[in-house]
């Protein structure tokens, strides 16, 4: 499937993510040994509600500015590992987005409305799905915990233009790394040691409930532990450390606690997940490293035999000859061998149908996606690779159909939006490309922008009084959505 992995701006994520994971781990009561009354301290400072207005409008801007990856298969496999966890987490207020950042720092954070963003190095790091799911598990006990909220509750105590540089720090990172760090430097240097007593307070609150629900989801509790072992051994000697043990400092206290909390807990023999090992080798193949020592480092595993799993190496090895267009060996492995053992495996599919579109067969992709399309026609990665092989077989109405159906249940999609978009244009729908190139301006947060777009569409209207009715509707909703995010 093809992706969307915007470059630039890796250090704007980089403040951002240093920046929310250190207001969402600094905030606590001032009773340390106090768990929080759930919705309602925290509800002093922010409502769940206009928590999740603000979540909404932070990811939006992310969208727009930060160098997300957009990867239907690396997307599905770690929202559901996300969802996995959350079933068992208390006070889950709302649903979780789970995202992947195209950074090869170790990182991971949180922020408002149950948004985690994971850097592409925390897998690559990662020796098994436990530890990658413990990174999860504590970002997820910041949100059901209301860190931010508590926070800015203490902040709120002190003085309410702390608050505002807070809030306004997080916005401006985005677009100004330094300045956004500053701001938010500014607003908190008054208090710099009630920080540090919130940090202490608010991780150990998250590495305890995040333990127990590791645990109760299944995975290994003492993976926790394992990992901050190998991030703390790794960067031992290393000066400045990753983002992630900035904002989250490996104590050796800390590491004994984690280690303490897991052993009251059974063992757990977990067998190798077959699905994170290719998720890993999908990371490494296509975002970690370059085309050409991608390809080295998969040969040179599938040679040795000694990668953690053998079909992970050869996937990783024929998404590297993809990228270095050699097509005829990418189909010797991902088709001829790894989809014919397992027919429907989605990271072989996906595979398999960029590798028959790159050689012009639109017929094969398609007529090997239709048997797993009905049975689940919208799954993430088969409806929007479906979409793709349609539109590039020239099919575009049954294209849009497919995409239309898909946004139904996913209206946040934006991958989605943009193939519609593409359909759209190359039918010659010109009004209804604009209106899809809204919807992406939209979740970009980029309202003024999506608006325009509308207007486009509006004078390709013609005389559908219907359409220019519905037109005219979605730009009041955006321009009620712009005046709601300025009122915050």
């Amino acid at each position: 499937m093809k992706v969307f992995a915007r470059k630039g701006l890796t250090a704007c994520l980089f403040g951002l993510a240093f920046s929310l994971a250190a207001v969402a781990q600094d905030s606590s009561f001032s009773n340390k040994n106090t768990l929080p009354e759930i919705g309602v301290v925290a509800s002093e400072a922010i409502s769940l509600d206009k928590e999740m207005m603000v979540g909404d409008a932070v990811m939006r801007q992310m969208r727009g500015q930060a160098p997300l990856i957009s990867d239907p298969i690396l997307d599905e496999y770690l929202q559901d590992l996300g969802n996995r966890l959350v079933v068992h987490a208390e006070n889950a207020k709302f649903p979780f987005t789970f995202f992947w950042v195209n950074n090869d720092a170790i990182n991971a954070f949180a922020f408002f409305g149950g948004h985690i963003g994971v850097h592409a190095g925390l897998i690559r790091r990662a020796d098994n799905e436990s530890e990658l799911a413990s990174v999860l598990a504590h970002e997820i006990s910041h949100v059901t915990q209301r860190h931010i909220a508590r926070r800015m509750q203490a902040q709120q105590r002190a003085t309410p233009i702390a608050i505002a540089s807070m809030l306004g720090g997080v916005l401006l990172a985005m677009a100004s790394p330094q300045a956004g760090i500053a701001a938010m430097q500014a607003g908190s240097a008054a208090s710099a040691q009630l920080q540090i007593d919130y940090t202490r307070s608010n991780e150990q609150e998250a590495d305890r409930i995040g333990i127990a629900m590791l645990a109760r989801a299944g995975f290994d509790p003492n993976a926790a532990a394992s990992f901050f072992s190998t991030m703390a051994e790794e960067y031992r000697m290393v000066s400045r450390p990753p983002a992630r043990l900035l904002t989250h400092p490996l104590t050796e206290t800390r590491v004994a606690d984690a280690r303490s909390r897991a052993a009251d807990y059974p063992d757990k023999r977990i067998r190798p997940v077959k699905s994170f090992h290719l998720a890993k080798a999908r990371i490494v193949s296509r975002y970690s490293f370059d085309a050409d020592y991608a390809l080295e480092h998969f040969q040179a595993a599938v040679d040795s035999g000694d990668y953690p799993h053998a079909e992970a190496a050869m996937y990783g090895l024929g998404l590297a000859h993809m990228r270095n267009e050699n097509y005829a060996e990418a189909r010797d492995i991902i088709i001829d061998t790894l989809l014919k053992d397992d027919p429907a495996n989605l990271f072989y599919l996906d595979a398999a149908t960029d590798i028959s579109l790159a050689e012009d067969l639109h017929k094969e992709a398609i007529s090997r996606l239709e048997p797993h399309m009905s049975l689940t026609p919208r799954n993430t990665v088969l409806a929007l690779n479906y979409a793709n092989a349609l539109i590039q077989g020239g099919q575009y109405s049954t294209a849009t159909q497919v995409l239309k159906d898909y946004l139904l249940v996913n209206p946040e999609y934006e991958l989605a939006y943009q193939l519609l978009a593409e359909a759209h244009r190359e039918a010659k729908q010109f009004g209804d490309m604009h209106q899809a190139k809204a919807e992406v301006f939209a979740l970009y947060g980029a309202y003024s922008r999506a608006v325009d777009e509308l207007q486009y569409a509006y004078n390709f209207a013609g005389d559908d009084h219907l359409v220019k009715q519905r037109i005219r509707a979605r730009i009041k909703q955006l321009r009620d959505q712009e005046d709601r995010l300025k009122r915050l």
